[in-house]
């Protein structure tokens, strides 16, 4: 077996490459290929097909998260490794040679995924109300280990509006000292930091290159533990993070046909997902749509096409061609233009908006809200506001961290929808050339990439049978 570290770069692109010094040479070196994604282009239904080598309508991540028709309820971010269908890269590799071992640092549905490694972040939720920030791992024991190297994990700047470069620092060093001490025989590492800014800002912003190389200097070290190791190492990304102007509030336009239903609770409007003949959960730039009632699907279909800003709604046969026909899918599967995204904005009056809706909470909206990456602009002394709410949780004090703004047309960047063109969509570079077909690399085909790269004299994709 040769060790292989696989570094997830999210957001990095042919186009963004030139920026990023360090990765170029390794692409000079070795190879460069655009990575030819899945539908949809999103951090868990990706992350899966590239483990697995299936489509989402065999693995079953059709989205960051989907409604449970039984519970009746929208769940985002699970963590359970045991809702992916298929066999993972490192169960194919197990079997192969029982010497095997995996470390996943930081990639999605970690826990308690068949590894010999885990590290993921896992907030403790305190009765008062408070999150802390904190990690899972396995071993148990790993966790306090890294937090006492590398201190307490910087949950807060790995998302929301204070997200930057020190979650990916903490999570590179973590994994130098997994390398060190463990010497996996496969590595999976997760730097998610490009994606911040690229969603903030947009690939075009002149900060752009910059954050690139940032997160390249973060690889520099991981790269040379690996060439030190007699490791081949990997760098690839999910999807690329294109321009974009129009938000769709798409679950406001169902509610205004009458289909979507809201719960009041003192004031606020919730979505009520088990009560709605149709809504919409909301996910980058596509929307899986629930439909009651199939008699309303022809309706509820062209009230979607409709809209400004929405490209194209499969049906089953298009789910069937996009491979999502799988029974977590909505019945209709809305996809945006280019330049266009989906809110989850379910409520017409902001002053009717769930107490939620204001702050980072990722688990209780009802679709993916990257207005979470900003402070509201209109408050005026976004310091002072932030210290007063964390002085409040300091005395152990209930409070509500509500800095987020309702305002999405400040989102400059999003992804979910393939590229226009292959420079602006995800890669692969590997340091062994030869494992490397012309072409672009399918998302399917990079298991059985990985596993050639583990066991010299694998065929280019085949799989370790």
């Amino acid at each position: 077996m040769t060790p292989t570290v696989v570094l997830n770069v999210v957001g990095l692109t042919p186009g963004l490459l030139a920026h990023a010094p360090r990765l170029q040479a390794l692409a000079r070196e070795g190879a460069m290929r655009p990575l030819t994604t899945v539908l949809p282009a999103v951090t868990t239904t990706v992350q899966s097909t590239l483990l697995t080598g299936l489509l989402p309508q065999d693995h079953g991540i059709v989205a960051n998260g989907w409604y449970f028709r039984d519970l009746s309820e929208i769940w985002l971010w699970r963590q359970s490794n045991h809702l992916v269908g298929g066999e993972k890269v490192w169960e194919a590799a197990k079997r192969r040679d029982p010497a095997f071992t995996c470390a996943k640092l930081f990639w999605w549905y970690n826990m308690y995924a068949s590894v010999d490694i885990a590290v993921t972040p896992r907030p403790m939720y305190l009765a008062d109300g408070r999150k802390l920030p904190d990690i899972y791992t396995h071993p148990a024991g790993l966790r306090d280990e890294l937090q006492g190297a590398l201190g307490e994990f910087p949950l807060f700047r790995f998302w929301g509006p204070g997200a930057d470069i020190v979650s990916s620092r903490w999570i590179a060093q973590a994994a130098l000292k997994v390398l060190d001490a463990q010497r996996p025989t496969l590595t999976l590492v997760y730097l998610p930091h490009l994606d911040y800014d690229l969603q903030r800002f947009g690939p075009h912003h002149p900060g752009i290159p910059a954050q690139v190389a940032a997160v390249d200097a973060l690889c520099e070290p991981l790269i040379d533990k690996a060439r030190a190791m007699g490791a081949h190492v990997v760098v690839l990304s999910e999807y690329g993070i294109t321009e974009v102007s129009r938000p769709v509030h798409i679950n406001r336009a169902l509610r205004q046909a009458g289909w979507l239903k809201v719960r009041v609770e003192r004031g606020r409007e919730l979505l009520d997902a088990g009560a709605s003949d149709a809504f919409a959960l909301a996910d980058h730039q596509l929307a899986h749509v629930y439909v009651a009632r199939p008699e309303l699907l022809p309706e509820v279909a062209s009230c979607l096409r409709s809209l400004q800003g929405v490209d194209t709604v499969l049906d089953d046969a298009g789910k069937k061609a996009a491979g999502l026909d799988h029974a977590r899918s909505g019945e209709l599967v809305a996809v945006a233009k280019a330049d266009s995204w989906f809110t989850y904005y379910h409520f017409l009056d902001d002053a009717r908006a769930p107490d939620f809706a204001r702050t980072v909470e990722i688990h209780r909206k009802p679709g993916y809200d990257p207005a979470e990456l900003f402070i509201d602009p209109k408050i005026r002394f976004p310091k002072l506001a932030v210290a007063s709410r964390l002085a409040r949780k300091a005395l152990g004090m209930r409070y509500l961290m509500d800095v987020i703004g309702l305002d999405a047309t400040v989102v400059r960047g999003s992804h979910g929808r393939p590229t226009d063109r292959e420079e602006d969509g995800p890669l692969f570079i590997t340091s062994a050339p030869e494992l490397l077909a012309p072409g672009p690399v399918p998302a399917t085909s990079v298991k059985s990439l990985l596993l050639a790269h583990l066991f010299p004299g694998t065929p280019r994709g085949s799989g370790p049978e």
